[in-house]
């Protein structure tokens, strides 16, 4: 098996699995220019969403939506603060998140990483972690996604992640 057949495979092992699929599918198909430039990683996530959409029509899909309710989302564990400003992405705003906006049904939050980016996982794993642990937020499902940038791109990680 091929490792682009086991990150499949794995995508498909929990409930949203199928349509995250889909989205990324999609994606590659008809926004692979972004990953071949190694574009800004929010183009990627925005495009990403706009793909989600369609997959998830009883809910609202947002990129690095801030809010608890009225409030900013923070995630205790971390020394890390949302901050309105913040244009290096290092606070905790999720990259995407699949939500009823105003109440407390979070069905899915993703984080996504290219190959290119220096920083490696450990900090989006973690922020994935607080999410899914804070029963307050009540994520059902948390996905760390990494797309291979350049003349091969591709999906060369995806992990669920339980709290």
């Amino acid at each position: 098996m091929t490792v682009a057949q086991q990150l499949r495979l794995n995508l498909l092992g929990r409930e949203p699995g199928a349509a995250v699929l889909g989205a990324v599918d999609a994606l590659l198909a008809t926004d692979g220019y972004l990953l071949t430039v190694d574009a800004n990683e929010r183009s990627i996530t925005h495009r990403l969403a706009v793909h989600l959409i369609d997959r998830f029509k009883e809910y609202n899909v947002d990129c690095e939506y801030n809010r608890d309710d009225i409030d900013p989302k923070r995630i205790r564990h971390l020394d890390l603060q949302p901050h309105e400003e913040d244009d290096e992405g290092q606070t905790v705003f999720p990259d995407i998140i699949v939500h009823k906006r105003g109440l407390r049904d979070n069905y899915l939050i993703i984080e996504v990483k290219k190959t290119s980016n220096g920083k490696g996982s450990a900090t989006d794993i973690a922020k994935l972690k607080g999410y899914k642990a804070d029963k307050r937020l009540g994520y059902r499902f948390a996905l760390f996604l990494e797309f291979r940038v350049g003349d091969s791109v591709g999906l060369s990680q995806a992990q669920w992640i339980d709290a």
